[in-house]
């Protein structure tokens, strides 16, 4: 629930900002002398494109806790899209002339405004707090351990309410044997509605659900709105997560970024993407030559291709350049100094060139860039019998690299335990995915390989 006068600070926000967009334009086209013709349609098209660039993020929907890291974090990836945006309209705009130096100096002008309008408005914002009776007064009651962690979200100092305390400081029951509602709980919502409290937190235990009932009746008598946040702190779904599922809510015991359609479809963009560019400019003339040489050195296929589990514990066919003799234990893991590895198998798996033609994979759409590595079928069975949450790493597509991989835990696994250990960074970044940590991680992967690794064989 937001208060008026948060809708008031975003509205402002918005029409600042916006201001800022304009008078860094004039000031840049009058300073510099740009054509006329750069004057009205430009600035038309540069208005539309930062509105379209903070309605991606949500800057001012509010549906992000208000809080100013958050503000700023959203100023920052919108003001990045926004660049990226102009910048490609002055490119394919014909009559436009805009050199890159003075482009350069509008973002940054711009960039400057809106910080400082960020800066002034925060500051405006703590001078309403303190003159104006701006936030919303709440009272709780229940003082148990979600009672106290909803005090502390009211008590925040980036909260829009105004947090009045407990309405009682005990947590038993507020009903006497009859049914009603004890003396006491009574007077409190008297004394809260004249004190000009409008909303009351009530938070309870899942077997005391029935009580809200009777407080909600009474609450109303009052014009008090009466909300309920239950109270599930020690009981065995304190891990349950809300969502919604059209009327329905639904609470699930893991967080899955990756189950929100519009963050799949951002990752399978971006695999698309990636992978693209590195067959083009990196594959296209690196797969003859490593083909060539392994062609030299062993006989047999370029590519070695090989059953494995993939997202939901469907099979699809991996590709790899081949590291190994021609051998009949394909399934058998590689050891250090494994004889069945040639010399540019070698240094393939020591680079981690040979995982390259699993771009094909990832266009395909059997893997994406970034994910839990896929294990063989028969390492699969084996490890689902022994390992804790093992199959959970299969709710996502494998990956060319991971989390669990950038983190130490690839190659040979001869002991449970780093097993073990590789599941639960493949589920912690199923849990925490963004776009952001995929970036991360192929920063991490590709460090990793310049300054090599020791599991790497």
């Amino acid at each position: 629930m937001k208060t008026r006068y948060l809708y008031l600070i975003y509205l402002i926000m918005s029409v600042t900002d916006l201001l800022v967009v304009n008078l860094s334009f004039l000031a840049v086209n009058s300073f510099f002398n740009l054509k006329p013709n750069n004057d009205m349609s430009a600035l038309i098209v540069a208005n539309y494109l930062w509105i379209l660039a903070t309605m991606v993020f949500g800057l001012y929907t509010s549906k992000f806790k208000h809080k100013l890291d958050d503000i700023y974090r959203l100023t920052i990836k919108s003001f990045m899209l926004y660049t990226v945006l102009f910048f490609s309209y002055v490119l394919l705009a014909k009559d436009l002339h805009i050199p890159i130096s003075i482009l350069v100096i509008f973002y940054g002008l711009l960039l400057l405004g809106l910080l400082s309008n960020r800066f002034v408005g925060s500051a405006f914002e703590k001078s309403l707090k303190k003159h104006f009776r701006i936030t919303r007064p709440v009272a709780i009651i229940g003082l148990n351990s979600m009672g106290l962690r909803l005090a502390g979200f009211f008590q925040d100092s980036n909260s829009h309410f105004a947090f009045e305390g407990f309405l009682n400081q005990e947590n038993n029951s507020y009903l006497d044997n009859s049914g009603k509602i004890l003396p006491a709980i009574l007077e409190q919502m008297n004394s809260a509605a004249k004190s000009g409290i409008k909303d009351i937190y009530v938070s309870l235990a899942p077997e005391r659900i029935r009580e809200y009932d009777f407080l909600q009746k009474e609450a109303e008598k009052h014009c008090l709105r009466l909300k309920l946040v239950p109270d599930i702190s020690n009981s065995m779904t304190n891990r349950l997560k809300l969502s919604y599922m059209g009327e329905f809510a639904v609470l699930s015991t893991r967080n899955e970024p990756l189950e929100e359609v519009e963050n799949r479809f951002k990752k399978r963009v971006f695999d698309i993407l990636f992978s693209s560019l590195v067959i083009i400019f990196i594959l296209s003339w690196l797969y003859p030559i490593i083909g060539l040489i392994i062609k030299i050195q062993s006989p047999g296929p370029v590519l070695f291709k090989q059953l494995r589990s993939g997202k939901d514990n469907g099979s699809f066919l991996c590709y790899k350049f081949r590291s190994m003799k021609m051998n009949d234990q394909a399934d058998k893991q590689a050891t250090k100094d494994d004889d069945r590895i040639t010399k540019i198998g070698r240094f393939l798996r020591k680079t981690s060139l040979d995982e390259l033609p699993q771009f094909f994979n990832v266009l395909l759409g059997d893997m994406s860039v970034i994910g839990p590595r896929p294990h063989p079928l028969n390492m699969t069975k084996e490890y689902s019998e022994i390992i804790n949450q093992y199959m959970v790493r299969h709710f996502l597509k494998s990956g060319i690299t991971g989390w669990a991989q950038v983190n130490g835990y690839r190659g040979e696994t001869k002991d449970p335990i780093l097993m073990q250990k590789r599941v639960e960074f493949d589920i912690w970044y199923l849990e925490n995915w963004s776009m952001w940590l995929d970036l991360k991680i192929i920063y991490m992967t590709v460090a990793n390989i310049i300054k090599g690794e020791d599991n790497a064989y």
